[in-house]
């Protein structure tokens, strides 16, 4: 197996955390290299976790922008409908 092989497949698991999950792990690889006591490889394999846990919160994050909406409301009131939360 090549190095960028091996890098997916160590982390396959992100693709099954919560948001809260994968930011948790980006948080303690942070922590990690900003105590920077840990070896150059390392280092390198953790960054490039790092850079997949972010792309996991990122489109987690986007798929949960996509589902709020704002509920519109009447003349009178009355809930008429929803419409996009943030309309481009």
């Amino acid at each position: 197996m090549n190095a960028d092989a091996n890098n997916a497949a160590a982390n396959d698991d992100i693709k099954a955390m919560t948001f809260e999950q994968a930011l948790e792990a980006l948080e303690k690889i942070v922590n990690d290299l900003e105590q920077g006591d840990v070896p150059l490889e390392q280092s390198i394999r953790i960054y490039e976790r790092g850079e997949a846990l972010k792309a996991h919160c990122d489109r987690l994050l986007k798929a949960a922008e996509d589902k709020v909406e704002k509920i519109r409301l009447s003349r009178e009131g009355v809930p008429a409908g929803t419409e996009p939360l943030d309309p481009q």
